[in-house]
């Protein structure tokens, strides 16, 4: 699990270096939807497939996600969750978390019993 974490930085952090050679305005505008669309996913895959546990995957994820937090202008005075919080994101760990009451709810309404309906049968 701690190969595709870094796996998983080290393509979005390639992402990320490639929007900031592309991009001349380092404005939140411009940041912001390159980054919720290309680099995002990429973190929220990791942590919601593998669900990183150990501290250090943690911290190789979120510092892929500071460095897209700095690269927005206007914001270098405020603290990583002070950015977060203005730019209107959800820490990594408050996503995974998200995903898991997510399927909680859904495994508790039926959803899952319902993919899974006629696939063993009963002998009579």
């Amino acid at each position: 699990m701690s190969r595709q974490c870094v796996l998983a930085a080290q393509k979005a952090n390639q992402i990320l270096g490639c929007i900031k050679k592309s991009v001349s305005i380092m404005l939140r505008k411009v940041i912001l939807p390159r980054y919720s669309a290309i680099v995002r996913p990429h973190l929220e895959y990791c942590v919601q497939l593998w669900s990183p546990h150990h501290r250090k995957d943690m911290d190789v994820l979120r510092r892929v996600e500071r460095r897209a937090m700095k690269m927005v202008r206007g914001l270098e005075y405020l603290s990583y969750k002070d950015r977060l919080r203005e730019l209107g994101l959800f820490s990594l760990e408050k996503r995974r978390l998200q995903g898991d009451l997510l399927a909680a709810f859904q495994y508790l309404k039926g959803a899952y019993r319902k993919d899974g309906e006629g696939l063993i049968h009963k002998g009579v």
